[in-house]
């Protein structure tokens, strides 16, 4: 199914041993059951299909997979020290004024709190402003309609994730 015109990253991908695919896929989304589906539909013709596999498969997640989807990511404005990736998805916060680095924490923790997960968010382009509003709207939401947003907010880190993957020379 690779073709000439195949991106080399996907390429590489589809023709990789299994368990470097996996843990490549494991790298962009901490969850064992996406990976395993996405593993187990290689190899991809297109990055679309890739992406489509990965809605698919993140639409299939029970709360257990998701739990584990998120335990892979750090709160906003702590990324995990030598994770180039979070450092990268969370710029928006680095530049923050310590009083809204402040708030985030105590937003964090209230979210968490209240949701028992870290709070999740597509945070690749969004200023730490933008996070901070985003976590006061849905920090009141009802436990059912926050993990639906959680689910496509992971869909949105996991593409920007695949597109990095599948783009690489």
């Amino acid at each position: 199914m690779t073709s000439p015109s195949t991106p080399p990253g996907l390429a590489r991908f589809n023709t990789v041993e299994e368990h470097a695919a996996f843990a490549a896929l494991h790298e962009a989304c901490a969850s064992t059951a996406w990976a395993k589906r996405l593993l187990a539909a290689r190899p991809y013709a297109t990055p679309e299909e890739l992406y489509a596999a990965s809605d698919a498969a993140m639409a299939e997640l029970t709360v257990t997979d998701l739990e584990e989807a998120m335990a892979g990511h750090p709160p906003i404005g702590r990324p995990k020290t030598g994770d180039p990736t979070s450092a990268r998805e969370q710029r928006g916060m680095s530049g923050a004024s310590d009083a809204l680095k402040a708030e985030m924490l105590e937003l964090n923790l209230a979210y968490q709190e209240r949701f028992g997960h870290v709070f999740l968010i597509c945070a690749t382009g969004r200023t730490g402003e933008q996070m901070r509003d985003a976590v006061r709207e849905r920090i009141g939401n009802p436990p059912e309609r926050e993990r639906e947003i959680v689910r496509t907010e992971l869909g949105k880190i996991n593409r920007i994730r695949l597109a990095r993957l599948v783009e690489e020379d």
